[in-house]
């Protein structure tokens, strides 16, 4: 599968482009720089995985765009209590950026082979 095909590539793209214009007039630069840093570390880390010859290497730059959302989602909270981002707005994209989270965590358990089906005894009659 493409990356491009995958939700989670989709939901953090636009999260990525959520965070940008959210900070379009932010003058703290260096809290804008880390964040839309943070942001778009997320999609590309997805493709870049995606791109890898193996599961385990895709896994394991699944592993640093989780990684990103967790330093993205610690900037907004950030970000709101010094008053950059409103706090609604900030939780949504919060809340949007734990949900990428699970399925980023979600996508690891599948490229490492984590994923076990209960086995069936079928009897045929």
């Amino acid at each position: 599968m493409r990356f491009e095909q995958l939700d989670v590539w989709k939901r953090a793209c636009r999260l990525s482009c959520d965070v940008y214009k959210e900070l379009k007039n932010c003058r703290d630069y260096g809290l804008r720089d880390q964040m839309t840093r943070a942001a778009v570390s997320i999609p590309s880390n997805i493709a870049e995985g995606e791109e890898r010859e193996s599961n385990a290497e895709s896994a394991r730059f699944l592993y640093f765009a989780k990684g990103s959302s967790g330093e993205l989602i610690t900037q907004i909270y950030i970000a709101i209590e010094i008053g950059v981002i409103d706090k609604q707005i900030g939780m949504t994209l919060i809340k949007e950026a734990k949900e990428i989270s699970a399925m980023l965590a979600s996508l690891i358990i599948i490229r490492k082979g984590c994923v076990r089906e209960e086995s069936t005894d079928y009897k045929s009659t």
